[in-house]
C-alpha cells in the first residue's frame, strides 16, 4: 500500500511540490481533488521535496489534496488492437473507442544499445521522386523535415503516411491545431492506411504537459512492433511544440535558461528520442521522420540546430517543394547501389545540372547575355521542377528513374550531360522515347 501525501507544498502552473520518500524520477502519481483524479509524474527531486507535472494542469488543485505515488512510471497498453485507433497524449482514447488495458509497457526507457543494432541496408520507398529518386529514406533512420509555418509539411507527413512501403505507422501529433488532427485522421480514412496506424495526438487546446508525452509514447510502441518484426515508420509532428513544451515546463520550475530561453539539456532530450531509431537483427526497426518547424525560417535556432548534430541529414521543404540543395540523407548511399545500376550517377548528374541552371537562372534575372548553353539549362530546369520537384508527382523509384533520362533527353545532348558512356548507351531513351513523359 502507497503512503499518501495530504499537503502539497507548493502549486505553479501545472507543477506542484510534496514532501515524499522513497519515490523516483519518472513515477507516476494520482492527485484527488474535489473535481475528480489529475495523473501527475515525478520530474524533479530535491532532498525530500519532490515536484510533478500534472497532466490535466493544474487548475482545480489546492494544497489540501491528496498525492498518491503509483510506484511505476507511465505505461500505456501494447497490443495488435492499437492499430486503427487514435489516442491522447496520455494514452486515452480519442476515437469514442473502448480503453485499452491489456499488455501495460513502460514509456520512456533507454534507447537500443549501439552494440545490438546493425548497418541500415533497406530502402523505404514512399513513392515520391525527391525523397525516393534524389535523399533516399532508409529503414532505421532518422531524419527531421525542416520547414516553416504555412508549408505543407503536414500534408507530406499524410502522404507519407499513405504509401511509405512499411508494417505500421505511428503518427505522433504535439501541438496540432484541431484542423490538422482533422486532415490527418480524414486523409488517413479515405486513403486506407488507418488500418495500419497508430495516431497519438496533442492538440494545441490539450494541457500542455501531454506534448512531452507523444514521442515517448509512439517510440515505445514503436519499439514492442519492431521487436515482433514490424517495419515501423514514426512520424512526429512538430518537435518544436515539443520543445516549447519543455520550455514551458522549465520556466515554471525556474530552471536557469539556456539559448533563447531553452533548457539546458535540451540536445539530451531530443537526442533520447532520436536515437530509438534502430534496426534489429532477426527482426523489424525503427524509423523516425520529424517535422522540425523553423521560426523565421532560421536554421540557426536552438531546436534545428540541435537536432542536425543528432540526425543523419534533413529534408528542407520550401515553397511547397523538397529543397535539392540542403536537404540531405547521409545513408542514401548505403542503398543507392542495391535499387539499379544508373540510380546514383543519374541523381548526381541531374543535381549538378540543376545547379547550373540556378546558374543560368540568376544571369537572365541581372539582364546578362544568354547562351545557348543557358538556354538549354533553363528549359532543364523548368521541366525538371514540373515533373519530378512538385510534390503532386507521384510515382515509383523506376518511373522516376526513366524520366529523368527522358528530361535529360529532351534538353541536351548525351556528351553534355557528363553521365558515363555505359550508362547513356543502357539508358539513353530511343528517338522518340522521350516525347511525353518529361513534357507532360
Amino acid at each position: 500500500m502507497r503512503k499518501v501525501y495530504s499537503r502539497i507544498e507548493s502549486i505553479a502552473g501545472n507543477v506542484i511540490s510534496v514532501k515524499a520518500e522513497g519515490v523516483r524520477y519518472g513515477e507516476l502519481a494520482v492527485v484527488e481533488t474535489r473535481y475528480g483524479r489529475s495523473l501527475a509524474e515525478v520530474i524533479r527531486m530535491r532532498g525530500e521535496e519532490v515536484s510533478l507535472q500534472v497532466y490535466a494542469g493544474g487548475r482545480g488543485i489546492s494544497t489540501g489534496d491528496e498525492v498518491r505515488f503509483m510506484g511505476h512510471p507511465m505505461q500505456v497498453s501494447f497490443s495488435d488492437n492499437l492499430l486503427g485507433r487514435v489516442f491522447n497524449g496520455s494514452g486515452e482514447p480519442r476515437d469514442n473507442g473502448p480503453e485499452l488495458s491489456e499488455g501495460l509497457i513502460e514509456i520512456g526507457g533507454p534507447s537500443v544499445n549501439p552494440a545490438k543494432r546493425i548497418i541500415p541496408r533497406n530502402m523505404i520507398r514512399t513513392g515520391i521522386p525527391m525523397i525516393d529518386l534524389f535523399n533516399t529514406l532508409v529503414e532505421s533512420q532518422k531524419l527531421p523535415i525542416f520547414s516553416v509555418s504555412g508549408e505543407p509539411y503536414n500534408p507530406l507527413l499524410a502522404r507519407i503516411a499513405m504509401q511509405a512501403e512499411v508494417d505500421i505507422i505511428i503518427l505522433g501529433g504535439i501541438g496540432l491545431k484541431y484542423d490538422d488532427y482533422l486532415f490527418f485522421k480524414d486523409s488517413l480514412e479515405e486513403g486506407g492506411a488507418l488500418s495500419r496506424t497508430i495516431f497519438f495526438v496533442h492538440t494545441a487546446s490539450d494541457p500542455v504537459v501531454e506534448a512531452l508525452l507523444v514521442p515517448d509514447i509512439s517510440l515505445a510502441v514503436a519499439e514492442k512492433f519492431a521487436l515482433k518484426g514490424k517495419r515501423v515508420l514514426v512520424l512526429l509532428t512538430d518537435m518544436t511544440n515539443f520543445a516549447d513544451a519543455m520550455k514551458e515546463i522549465a520556466i515554471t520550475q525556474e530552471q536557469v535558461p539556456s539559448n533563447r530561453g531553452y533548457p539546458g539539456d535540451l540536445y539530451s532530450q531530443l537526442a533520447a528520442r532520436y536515437e530509438k531509431a534502430v534496426d534489429f537483427e532477426g527482426a523489424g526497426s525503427i524509423t523516425i521522420l520529424g517535422v522540425t518547424t523553423m521560426p523565421g525560417d532560421d536554421v540557426t535556432h536552438p531546436v534545428p540546430d540541435n537536432t542536425g548534430y543528432i540526425t543523419e541529414g534533413q529534408y528542407y521543404l520550401r515553397n511547397g517543394r523538397i529543397e535539392p540543395f540542403g536537404s540531405l540523407s547521409r545513408l542514401k548511399q548505403l542503398v543507392n547501389d542495391t535499387t539499379r545500376d544508373d540510380h546514383r550517377a543519374l541523381m548526381d548528374g541531374m543535381i549538378k545540372l540543376y545547379a547550373n541552371y540556378k546558374e543560368s537562372q540568376e544571369k537572365k534575372s541581372m539582364g546578362f547575355r544568354m547562351s545557348e548553353w543557358d538556354d538549354k539549362l533553363l528549359k532543364y530546369g523548368e521541366i525538371f521542377e514540373r515533373t519530378l520537384m512538385d510534390l503532386s508527382v507521384n510515382i515509383p523509384l523506376e518511373e522516376a528513374l526513366d524520366r529523368g533520362w527522358s528530361i535529360l533527353a529532351e534538353c541536351f545532348n548525351p556528351q553534355e550531360t557528363g553521365l558515363k558512356t555505359d550508362l547513356i548507351k543502357q539508358f539513353w531513351p530511343q528517338s522518340g522515347d522521350n516525347t511525353g513523359e518529361a513534357s507532360a
